[in-house]
C-alpha cells in the first residue's frame, strides 16, 4: 500500500512519530507522501524525509487555507526552495481553492492555485489538488490547462458521480479515497461503483479524517488499510487485488516505473 497524502510531520506526531512510521511499516505501507501546507512545515516535512529516505517524500505547495495577502511572496521564496533544494519533490501539492469556511482571500486563492499549476506544467510533475466548495471554480482553472497533459490526484474525494466525472475527463488524473469511504453514511461506495479501478487511490490525510474503526481519533498511515480493504469490498475483489492496483495507478501518476 502506498498512502499518498499524509501529514505525520506535524506537530501532533511530535511525541510519538517514529512509532507511528513504524506501525504504517507493520501494517504493510511500503511508501508515505507528504504534502506540504505552507512555509513553516517545509523544514518539519524535509527532515522528515531525511530520517527515512525512500520512503517518505516530500511535495511543495501552499495550502489553500494558508493563501493570505503575502501569497507572493511565500510563492516566490516555495519556488526558490523546490528549484535549489536537492531532495526530489515528488509533486507540486496540496494545492487548491478552499472557499468551505471563508472566502476573504477567493481572488488569492485563485490566483495562488493558477500560479502553482504553472509549476506543474513547467516542471513535468503531477500534483495533488484540493477542492472544497469550490469545484466550479477548479474546474475553471482545470479547462484552461487542459492540454497541458497535467497529471495527479483529486485530493479527499466525497462528491457526486457527476462531480467525478467532470473531474476524471482529465485523463492524468484519479481520486484521492480516504476514511470518509468506510463511514456509514457516506454515498462514496455507490459512486465509485461507476468509476473504473484504474482511477483511484488511497490516501490518510492523517492527521484528519480517520477511518473506522478509529474515526474520532487522530488519524496516521497504517489506518490507510481500512479505507482500501472497504474499497476492495466496493469492487468486488480482494484487497491484495486492490493493493495492486492502487500502487499501480500511483506508479503510473508519479511516474515511478515498476
Amino acid at each position: 500500500m502506498i498512502d499518498t497524502h499524509s501529514h505525520i510531520y506535524g506537530l501532533e506526531f511530535d511525541t510519538d512519530r517514529d512509532e507511528v512510521v513504524g506501525r504504517a511499516r507493520e501494517a504493510g505501507v511500503e511508501a508515505i507522501f507528504l504534502p506540504n501546507i505552507n512555509a513553516e512545515t517545509i523544514q518539519p516535512m524535509l527532515q522528515l524525509c531525511g530520517q527515512y529516505p525512500g520512503y517518505c517524500f516530500p511535495m511543495m505547495g501552499l495550502h489553500p487555507e494558508d493563501v493570505k495577502e503575502d501569497f507572493s511572496s511565500v510563492l516566490a521564496r516555495m519556488h526558490e526552495i523546490l528549484l535549489q533544494t536537492p531532495t526530489p519533490y515528488i509533486a507540486i501539492g496540496e494545492v487548491g481553492l478552499d472557499f468551505y469556511w471563508d472566502e476573504t482571500y477567493r481572488e488569492q486563492q485563485l490566483e495562488a492555485f493558477e500560479s502553482q499549476i504553472c509549476w506543474v506544467r513547467d516542471l513535468s510533475l503531477p500534483v495533488v489538488i484540493h477542492s472544497r466548495n469550490a469545484h466550479r471554480e477548479l474546474l475553471e482553472v482545470m479547462e484552461r490547462h487542459r492540454s497541458d497533459g497535467l497529471t495527479g490526484i483529486f485530493h479527499c474525494f466525497g462528491g457526486t458521480l457527476e462531480e467525478a466525472r467532470e473531474l476524471l475527463s482529465f485523463p492524468g488524473f484519479v481520486l484521492g479515497i480516504g476514511g470518509i469511504l468506510t463511514y456509514k453514511k457516506s454515498t462514496l461506495p455507490e459512486v465509485l461503483r461507476e468509476v473504473p479501478m484504474e482511477r483511484v487511490v488511497v490516501e490518510t490525510d492523517a492527521p484528519y479524517l480517520s477511518p473506522v474503526p478509529y474515526r474520532g481519533k487522530r488519524n496516521e498511515s497504517a489506518y490507510v488499510v481500512y479505507t482500501l480493504q472497504r474499497l476492495a469490498e466496493v469492487y468486488g475483489c480482494t484487497p491484495t487485488e486492490m493493493e495492486e492496483m492502487t500502487n499501480k495507478n500511483v506508479k503510473r501518476i508519479f511516474n515511478l516505473g515498476n
